[in-house]
């Protein structure tokens, strides 16, 4: 997968260097390209944003460096997203569909936002990770890309950490415990301990139900997503 993110400030994308992305980018299993919108703008200050027609407060990016920089990334099997509070919630699965993508292009919204004929000329999905306001969709297209970039084949190792895992089968994932079996008088459930898997799975199963219904009722009255 490749994915294009258009910004004014790239310098705020180290941390895709980190961790499982930066190890799936330095593998060559995914592509991220960083492009800094300024570079295409032909004032001669490299000027991005201007006042809104209107009135209002608040600068807004204008389209000339945004139509100029999407075209030089766009092609046929690309998907545009604009990283927006008035976008679709962003969800697990959301992260499992982008993630069948061969090329993702998204766009990084700052100030007021962008110019509304970036958003019809080339916007295929707006996107929001959640009801609040942040300075620019920089954060927030971080967060899509680690989402989806985790789904990508052989890029956690273990296919299903992430079949197996919170939100699958519209439930909360079960608890989970490593080594040593007793720490500070708190001890392993035993079934995890008992090596019979049927069991084992049994166990999950209860506890994933019980944690939904406890912490997040809503996710039961969702349509299962097979």
């Amino acid at each position: 997968m490749k994915i294009d993110i258009l910004t004014l400030f790239p310098a705020s994308f180290a941390p895709l260097k980190e961790s499982i992305v930066g190890r799936a980018t330095s593998s060559g299993k995914l592509e991220i390209n960083i492009i800094d919108i300024r570079d295409f703008s032909l004032d001669k200050h490299k000027k991005c944003d201007d006042y809104t027609f209107g009135g209002g407060e608040g600068l807004l990016m204008t389209p000339q460096p945004l139509f100029d920089c999407i075209e030089s990334v766009l092609d046929k099997d690309a998907l545009v997203i604009y990283m927006s509070p008035k976008g679709e919630q962003f969800t697990q699965g959301m992260a499992l569909e982008l993630s069948k993508y061969e090329h993702l292009i998204i766009i990084c919204g700052h100030y007021e936002g962008i110019d509304q004929r970036v958003i019809d000329t080339f916007v295929n999905r707006e996107i929001s990770i959640g009801d609040y306001i942040l300075t620019g969709g920089e954060l927030a297209s971080m967060v899509v890309v680690d989402a989806v970039a985790r789904l990508l084949p052989c890029v956690l190792g273990n296919e299903l950490s992430s079949v197996n895992e919170t939100f699958s089968d519209n439930l909360l994932e079960f608890p989970q415990y490593t080594r040593p079996a007793e720490f500070r008088g708190q001890k392993v459930p035993e079934v995890l301990l008992s090596g019979n898997h049927a069991e084992i799975a049994k166990w999950r199963k209860s506890q994933s139900e019980a944690l939904t219904r406890a912490k997040r009722p809503d996710l039961l009255e969702k349509p299962n997503k097979d």
